[in-house]
């Protein structure tokens, strides 16, 4: 299996988000995008800081949900995907 770069695992994270209904748990992220604590909250915070997602707090913990940038930047990514594997390049 081919290791995952930082831009798709930046992918795996808001597509988790996004595909949970906008509301998830930190918890939930971790599984779901199979990353350590550790990795998982230094790309969290990198993403809260350039706008991608936002981060609520709660009674019970946080929960996280996807800003238009984030929105964006799914979008983008997957055209991109889309265009080097018509070439044969991925």
């Amino acid at each position: 299996m081919k290791k995952r770069d930082r831009l798709q695992i930046i992918y795996d994270i808001l597509e988790v988000i996004r595909d949970k209904g906008e509301k998830i748990k930190p918890t939930h992220i971790l599984y779901k995008s199979n990353l350590s604590h550790q990795m998982m909250q230094q790309y969290l915070d990198e993403l809260i800081g350039k706008g991608f997602i936002n981060e609520l707090r709660h009674e019970k913990g946080k929960t996280y949900s996807l800003t238009e940038k984030g929105f964006n930047y799914l979008s983008g990514y997957t055209q991109i995907t889309k265009f080097v594997e018509s070439f044969g390049l991925a």
